[in-house]
């Protein structure tokens, strides 16, 4: 067996195993190491993509600046408020480096690459590179944003992996957050659309099963984290994504399924 098929395997267990025990509220405390593992894991399945569509060197290339980039932003976030406000992260969210959780860095590849992939297909079909430039990191910064629309007030109110100073307007989250990640993600998205463009495999064929597998991780997070919201009561936490997510999805199937009727 391949490499990244036992990886994403080991994923799928991970994942039913953890929405099990999260959707009956019996994930013992001692078990709270296994929500990092499952991020680093998506992150990891992620990265297994760009290097799977793009090739190797423009994969690590691709891997390499999310990481660097969000881990170095974030650090400006808890440093000095910038981007997303002033918060802290826990010391027991894994190893930190730069007072930030590797962990995040993996999170940011895993969001990275599924709403790259959503947005890709959206924007596919539009016949002018200016109009693909401009829409393609909008609609990957809005999808960002919806996940963590469900993300961040769990990690927050539930997991408290962050702790944020001061009040905001949704659930303790302020709205510097929301922004911050529209900003981090639209600069990531047109980075890597320079990068897949200028080296001409923008257009390449996707690979199967994975660009698929990127579309369903995107949800099976959302749904990780809905599941998580429900069960502490956060209830626009869990539907206000949901319902997005939803709205993403059909616009995405449509145009997916459009351009193969061309």
């Amino acid at each position: 067996m391949k490499t990244e098929e036992f990886t994403y395997r080991v994923f799928i267990f991970w994942y039913v195993v953890g929405i099990i025990l999260l959707s009956l509220d019996v994930l013992p405390p001692w078990l709270d190491w296994a929500n990092a593992v499952f991020l680093i894991l998506a992150g990891i399945l992620g990265g297994i993509y760009f290097i799977l569509q793009y090739g190797s060197p423009l994969g690590w290339t691709a891997i390499v600046v999310i990481f660097v980039f969000t881990i170095v932003a974030e650090s400006l976030g808890v440093e000095y408020g910038l981007f997303f406000g002033d918060y802290y992260y826990e010391p027991d969210f894994g190893v930190h480096l730069l007072n930030v959780p590797i962990t995040i860095g993996f999170a940011w590849l895993m969001v990275m690459a599924t709403t790259h992939v959503i947005a890709k297909g959206i924007v596919q079909s539009l016949p002018y590179k200016w109009l693909v430039l401009l829409v393609y990191p909008l609609l990957g910064a809005i999808a960002a944003v919806i996940m963590d629309l469900a993300i961040d007030p769990v990690a927050y109110q539930v997991k408290q992996y962050w702790i944020w100073m001061g009040d905001g307007g949704y659930y303790g989250v302020p709205f510097s957050n929301f922004v911050g990640w529209f900003i981090i993600s639209f600069i990531l998205h047109v980075f890597l659309y320079l990068l897949f463009h200028l080296k001409h495999v923008w257009n390449k064929k996707s690979i199967k099963p994975w660009e698929f597998r990127m579309v369903l991780l995107y949800v099976q997070i959302i749904i990780m984290f809905v599941v998580i919201a429900l069960t502490a009561n956060l209830w626009m936490a869990a539907f206000l994504p949901l319902i997005l997510m939803a709205k993403l999805l059909v616009i995405y199937f449509l145009m997916r399924g459009a351009r193969k009727n061309d």
